[in-house]
């Protein structure tokens, strides 16, 4: 099996404001749904390659599906 060469990994970290609807029951946060049909508009580089950034956000809003969700830092 070929390995992948990792010095060639290009990686990007952007955030954006995305809409989310927050349910809250009896002073309890119930369910917190984040709007992913959102387009990517207004993206801050975290960290990475800004020169790579327009193709990640292009790749992060071309459809697929995304594959996890981590809430908080």
């Amino acid at each position: 099996m070929i390995e992948p060469d990792p010095s060639a990994t290009r990686r990007v970290v952007f955030q954006y404001l995305v809409p989310v609807h927050v349910d809250v029951e009896d002073g309890l946060v119930v369910c917190v749904t984040v709007i992913d049909e959102t387009p990517v508009r207004g993206p801050t580089l975290v960290e990475g390659d800004a020169c790579y950034l327009p193709e990640a956000i292009a790749a992060s809003d071309d459809g697929q599906p995304w594959p996890s969700w981590r809430f908080g830092y």
